[in-house]
C-alpha cells in the first residue's frame, strides 16, 4: 500500500490490525519464544487508548537464552567477510523500504508520531543501514615502525555481544539504524525496544527472520527489568542506550559490575541562540524547525527547546513564531495530513502538562498553545503546540528537559551572561546559532559546551557528522565511523622476525 498515493487519512480498526506483526513473543535463537508464565504487557493506542495488542514480556531466564543464543552466533558472524556482513545489512534495509508503508503505519499507530514523519523514519533508517554497510571495509586497524627485523601492527575486532536498548520516539528509526554499526563490526546484538512502542521491531524479526543466521539479531520486549538483566549480564560485552539520563545513569550502574563498554545517546535542553544582526523571520523558522513538532510533537532528545533571543529582535522573533506555531495541525497521528500527533503514553502526558501548568501557576507568559487536543483528539494524549516568553533563565521550563512540545524563550543583551545561562544546564547535546557574522558564529560555537551545533540551521543530521553529547547527554558518537568503531576493540601484535 502506498499511503502517499493514496491520500490516506486514517486507519480504522479494520485497516490497521493487518499491519500488527503476526509474531507478539520473544525472538531469539533465529525462533519465536512465547513467554513464561504468559507474561504480557498491553499496547496501547496513545491516540485515543484503545489496545492495539498484548506482547510477551522477557524474563531473566530469556534474558540468558537471547544472550546464549547471541554469543553462539557470534563466532560465524565475526568470522565472515566484511562484505559479506554488508550484503545482510543491505539486505535488512532492502526488506524495511518493501514495508516501508506499513511500518511507518505501524509506528503512527504504536507512538503517537504523525505517518509522515514516520515514513520519514523509515526513509533515515534504511540509508543509515546502506551507510554503515558501506563502511564495511573501513574497519582497518594500522601499522606501528619498529626497528628492524620486528613488525607491529593493530588488528580492530568486534566486541561480541552488544545489547542495544531504543527509546519510544522513534521506534523503527531507531531499532534499524541502532543495529547497523554492531552488525557490521562483526558483533551480534540482542535488541530491547521500548515497552511502549515495541510492535514495530516485532514486524522488523519477522521481515528478517529468513535473512540472517539464528542468533544474530534477537529482539526482545520488555520491561525496566529486562534492560536491567542485559546490563548486568556477564554475556554481554557491551550496552548502548538512546533514552534518558536517568535511564543511562542506571545502565552505567548495572554494568559496572562487568565493566561492559557502555555508549550513551540520552537527553538535552538545547539551545537556539538568535544574534542582533539575523533575520527574525529566519530565526523563528529555526526555533519551529528545531523543536520537531511535527515529527515526534517535541519529544526529541535534539530538539532545541530553550531559545535565547537578542532584545534587539525579540518581539519580531516572538511574533513569528506565535504565527507558525498557530499554523501546525494537530490530528491523528494517521492522518497523511496530521502535521504533529500527539504524546506517546499517559506518564509523558502528565509530565508534559505538569510543566504547562507549573508555568502558567508560576505567571510565565504564554503565547501559544497550553491546551490539549479538542473534539476527537481528546481522547488521546494530544497537547497544543505551546510557546511561553520571558522566561528567566532558571525557570524549571529554561532548564529541565520536558520531552514534549513546550518551547522556552528567553531575551539576552550581554553575551558574557548568554554563554553562562547557555552552559548552566547538565546538558549538552545540540545547540543552534543565528547570524551573518562569520566570526560570531565561530565565537559561538567554540563557547557552547555541546556536542552537535548548527549555524543558521536546526534539527537536521548529516550522515558520517559524528552526533553526540558533552556532559550528561552521552558518551560516545553516532552516524558517523566513530559509532562503528565504539564497537570495535584494538588488539596489537609485536612480531620478532627471524633473521
Amino acid at each position: 500500500m502506498n499511503l502517499m498515493a493514496q491520500g490516506k487519512t486514517r486507519a480504522s480498526s479494520e485497516e490497521w490490525r493487518h499491519v500488527l506483526p503476526t509474531n507478539l513473543g520473544l525472538f531469539y535463537g533465529g525462533e519465536w519464544h512465547s513467554p513464561a508464565a504468559g507474561r504480557t504487557l498491553p499496547v496501547l493506542n496513545p491516540a485515543n487508548g484503545d489496545v492495539l495488542a498484548h506482547v510477551a514480556l522477557a524474563d531473566r531466564e530469556h534474558v540468558d537464552r537471547a544472550v546464549a543464543a547471541a554469543n553462539s552466533a557470534f563466532p560465524a558472524w565475526a568470522a565472515l567477510s566484511p562484505l559479506k556482513r554488508s550484503e545482510y545489512v543491505r539486505g535488512i534495509a532492502k526488506r524495511v523500504r518493501e514495508a516501508g508503508d506499513e511500518l511507518a503505519m505501524l509506528d503512527a499507530l504504536d507512538s503517537g508520531n504523525p505517518l509522515k514523519g514516520m515514513l520519514l523514519d523509515i526513509q533515515m533508517g534504511s540509508t543509515i543501514m546502506e551507510y554503515f554497510a558501506g563502511l564495511s571495509t573501513e574497519i582497518k586497524g594500522s601499522t606501528i615502525p619498529m626497528p628492524g627485523g620486528v613488525l607491529n601492527y593493530v588488528l580492530r575486532e568486534p566486541l561480541g555481544v552488544v545489547a542495544r536498548l531504543v527509546a519510544f520516539n522513534h521506534p523503527l528509526l531507531f531499532a534499524i539504524a541502532k543495529i547497523a554499526a554492531p552488525l557490521i563490526a562483526g558483533n551480534t546484538v540482542v535488541l530491547k525496544p521500548s515497552e511502549h512502542t515495541p510492535l514495530s521491531a516485532l514486524r522488523l524479526a519477522e521481515l528478517v527472520q529468513d535473512l540472517l543466521p539464528p542468533g544474530v539479531l534477537n529482539i526482545l520486549n520488555g520491561d525496566r527489568a529486562a534492560g536491567e538483566a542485559l546490563a548486568t549480564h556477564p554475556g554481554v560485552a557491551s550496552i548502548a542506550v538512546v533514552g534518558s539520563i536517568a535511564t543511562g545513569r542506571a545502565v552505567m550502574r548495572a554494568g559496572a559490575e562487568t565493566l561492559k563498554r557502555v555508549t550513551l545517546e540520552l537527553g538535552g535542553k538545547n539551545a537556539l541562540i538568535g544574534y542582533p544582526d539575523a533575520d527574525p523571520a529566519k530565526v523563528a523558522a529555526g526555533c519551529v524547525k528545531g523543536m520537531n513538532f511535527d515529527w515526534t510533537a517535541g519529544q526529541s532528545c535534539g530538539s532545541t527547546s530553550r531559545v535565547l533571543v537578542h532584545e534587539s529582535i525579540y518581539s519580531e522573533v516572538i511574533e513569528a513564531v506565535s504565527d507558525l506555531v498557530g499554523k501546525i495541525r494537530l490530528g491523528q497521528p494517521t492522518a497523511i495530513e496530521t502535521e504533529m500527533g500527539c504524546l506517546s503514553s499517559q506518564a509523558q502526558f502528565e509530565k508534559v502538562t505538569g510543566y504547562i501548568e507549573g508555568a502558567k501557576r508560576d505567571g510565565v507568559q504564554l503565547v501559544a498553545g497550553g491546551g490539549r487536543g479538542r473534539g476527537d483528539l481528546e481522547r488521546g494524549y494530544f497537547v497544543e503546540p505551546t510557546v511561553f516568553a520571558d522566561v528567566a533563565p532558571d525557570h524549571r521550563i529554561a532548564r529541565e528537559e520536558i520531552f514534549g512540545p513546550v518551547l522556552s524563550i528567553l531575551k539576552w543583551s550581554d553575551e558574557a551572561a548568554l554563554f553562562e545561562a547557555v552552559n548552566s544546564v547538565p546538558y549538552g547535546l545540540t545547540a543552534s546559532v543565528w547570524t551573518n557574522d562569520l566570526s560570531t558564529a565561530h565565537r559561538a560555537a567554540a563557547r557552547i559546551q555541546a556536542g552537535y551545533i548548527w549555524i543558521n540551521g536546526s534539527s537536521s543530521h548529516f550522515l558520517g557528522a559524528p552526533f553526540g553529547g558533552y556532559k550528561q547527554s552521552g558518551l560516545g558518537r553516532e552516524e558517523s565511523i566513530e559509532e562503528l568503531h565504539e564497537f570495535t576493540q584494538l588488539k596489537n601484535v609485536n612480531v620478532t622476525l627471524s633473521p
